[in-house]
């Protein structure tokens, strides 16, 4: 990678940032395809990130901007427009500074997800899904789900008022696509009785974090997916391996998202 006075910068914003890996995956990416960009952390407190998107506008050698928690519902009434499902959840994890500084956002993380997935060969036609967290990628995670064909998706969440709205939003969306499935929150952290679980929340990036699931409740039908990137295997995949079940690596996700993410902020301004 040869960086100069026309390397085009994008941002990964991320509060902490310290366990990002999508750069590591990003610039190698950038390079095959002859594009002269490169990926950088930032790690911004959400107290400071409406004045950092705002200075995002206005510095020119910006061409876009990779959100990962907590920022993404945020970012997303931050950014001047929405495109796709994003509009409709109200959420962004990639932004595209256009040449007048206009901040446009669209969701991938869902694309992503189920992306990997499929590379993994599961069929996700009339699954039940149980998944924790109600943030931004719990949602747009969940409606890739829907839009591939899952039956049920039931919400687990430390917070009740925040699973009912994430349910709100995803309602919302089945209207307008006319697709039928059925929600639920999730009373208790049993995985019995769904095809697949998947934790949407930053539980396992600490060593000392709980487990969004009861373990003893995995059964080797099932699949144990998740978001977290690092460590690599989760205490929950771990869990999930040793009592036979098909575990999904976050890593999946964030290698579904890089060429749609690079086209997406190169194409629209080449």
């Amino acid at each position: 990678m040869n960086i100069n006075g026309k390397t085009s910068v994008l941002i990964h914003l991320a509060y902490p940032a310290g366990h990002l890996q999508t750069p590591q995956l990003f610039n190698p990416q950038c390079d095959k395809r002859g594009i002269n960009a490169v990926l950088v952390p930032w790690q911004v407190a959400p107290e400071h990130l409406a004045e950092t998107m705002n200075t995002l506008r206005h510095a020119e050698s910006i061409a876009g901007v990779i959100v990962t928690i907590p920022h993404k519902e945020t970012c997303a009434k931050l950014c001047d427009r929405l495109e796709g499902v994003a509009e409709i959840l109200e959420v962004a994890n990639v932004i595209r500074r256009d040449p007048d500084g206009t901040l446009v956002g669209r969701i991938l993380d869902g694309e992503g997800f189920v992306g990997g997935l499929k590379r993994a060969e599961v069929s996700i036609e009339g699954n039940s899904v149980l998944i924790a967290g109600a943030g931004g990628v719990a949602l747009a995670i969940s409606a890739a789900l829907i839009e591939a064909g899952a039956s049920h998706i039931s919400v687990l969440n430390r917070t009740r008022a925040r699973a009912e709205a994430m349910i709100e939003r995803l309602e919302k969306l089945t209207q307008s696509t006319g697709q039928s499935v059925n929600f639920s929150i999730a009373d208790t952290d049993s995985a019995k009785g769904f095809d697949l679980i998947i934790n949407a929340t930053s539980l396992g990036m600490k060593e000392n974090d709980a487990l969004p699931f009861d373990i003893n409740t995995i059964t080797p039908q099932m699949i144990v997916a998740e978001v977290v990137m690092s460590p690599e295997v989760t205490p929950l995949l771990e869990a999930g391996a040793k009592r036979g079940a098909k575990i999904i690596e976050g890593k999946a996700m964030v290698l579904g998202q890089i060429d749609p993410f690079i086209d997406f902020v190169f194409d629209a301004t080449a």
